[in-house]
C-alpha cells in the first residue's frame, strides 16, 4: 500500500470522528462518552451476554468491565449470572431507566443521521448513502480474522455443518457426507495439514482445509464462506492462505475437486490460476478437478 492510501484513511477517520461527535465527552448530549453510549445500544432491550459483547465490539475485557461498571453506577444496566444459572456466563440487561435511555439514544441517533443528510441535495444524499454502504462492507472485510483452528473446535464444526447444508441445497441430488470422500480431523492438523477458520467479531464466517499428501500434490478441501460476508474477498483470501501454507511446507502444487453447481467457486479457482485436469479421485459429487503450480 502507498503512503497516499494511508493518509487518505487517516483523513477520513478524522473527519468521521469529528462529524459523529466521537470526540465529545457527552455523546449526543446524553452525559456519557461514545464508548458507554455504544455499549448501551449493543446491550439493547433484549440484553446480551458479556462475552458476546466483548467479541462483537472487539473490546479488551478490562475496558469492557469499566464501561459496564459506569453504566451500572448510573442505574442503567444490571450484570448478573446468565439465565442458564452458569456463574461463568454473565449477562448484561437494561433496567427500566436503561430502556428509557436506550429509546432516547435511538431517537437522537436518527436525528444525527438526519443532520448529516439534511444539508445535502437529494443526489448527494444518495451518493453518501451508497459510499457509506461500500465503506461499511470494506471495513467489515478488514475486520475478518483468519487463523488455524482445530477441526474439532465448535466454531469449526458450525462452519462444516453450514457447508454441508448449503451443498445439500445446491447439489442436484442433495449431499450426504457419508457418500462423500471422508476428511479426517487428524489429516487437518500439522504436520499433515491445516484447518483455517475465518471469524468476524468472534463469529465463524468461513473455513478452508489443506491436506498435505506425502507423495502427491497438496489438496484443498472444505472451502466455504457464509452468505453474510460473500463478495468481500473472503474465499479468495482463504484460498491464498492455504496455497501459501502448502508452498511453505514444501509442496510444489495444489489441487482440488468441485461440483458443477458451485459456479462461484469454479469462477474463483479459474481466476486464481487453477487449470482443469483429469479426475484424480473418485469423489462422488465432483464434476471438475483443478490443479495449480505454486
Amino acid at each position: 500500500m502507498t503512503e497516499d492510501l494511508v493518509a487518505t484513511v487517516r483523513r477520513f477517520n478524522r473527519t468521521v470522528t469529528q462529524r459523529v461527535g466521537a470526540l465529545d465527552d457527552e455523546y449526543l448530549s446524553r452525559g456519557r462518552p461514545l464508548g458507554q453510549a455504544r455499549l448501551l445500544w449493543e446491550i439493547g432491550p433484549a440484553g446480551a451476554e458479556v462475552a458476546a459483547l466483548r467479541a462483537r465490539l472487539g473490546l479488551d475485557a478490562g475496558y469492557l468491565s469499566r464501561l459496564l461498571r459506569a453504566l451500572e453506577a448510573d442505574g442503567l444496566v444490571v450484570v448478573s449470572a446468565g439465565t442458564g444459572g452458569d456463574a461463568r456466563v454473565r449477562e448484561a440487561t437494561l433496567t427500566t431507566e436503561g430502556r428509557a435511555e436506550w429509546a432516547v439514544l435511538d431517537r437522537e441517533s436518527d436525528d444525527l443521521a438526519r443532520s448529516i443528510l439534511g444539508p445535502l441535495s437529494t443526489g448527494q444524499q444518495g451518493r453518501l448513502a451508497t459510499a457509506m454502504a461500500e465503506v461499511e462492507r470494506l471495513l467489515m472485510a478488514s475486520m475478518i480474522d483468519l487463523a488455524p483452528c482445530p477441526p474439532g473446535d465448535p466454531r469449526a464444526r458450525a462452519c462444516l455443518r453450514a457447508y454441508a447444508r448449503e451443498l445439500a441445497q445446491r447439489f442436484d441430488n442433495g449431499f450426504d457426507p457419508a457418500v462423500s470422500a471422508p476428511v479426517d480431523d487428524e489429516d487437518l492438523v500439522p504436520p499433515k495439514g491445516v484447518f483455517l477458520l475465518a471469524t468476524l467479531s468472534g463469529e465463524p464466517v468461513g473455513c478452508g482445509a489443506l491436506k498435505l499428501h506425502p507423495d502427491a500434490p497438496a489438496e484443498i478441501k472444505r472451502l466455504w464462506v457464509s452468505g453474510t460476508v460473500r463478495g468481500l474477498g473472503v474465499g479468495r483470501r482463504i484460498l491464498g492462505e492455504l496455497e501459501r501454507r502448502a508452498a511453505g511446507a514444501g509442496w510444489g502444487s495444489v489441487r482440488l475437486d468441485t461440483n458443477r453447481n458451485l459456479v462461484e467457486a469454479i469462477r474463483l479457482y479459474r481466476s486464481s490460476g487453477y487449470a482443469e485436469v483429469p479426475a484424480y479421485n473418485d469423489e462422488a459429487y465432483a464434476h471438475h478437478w483443478f490443479s495449480k503450480p505454486l
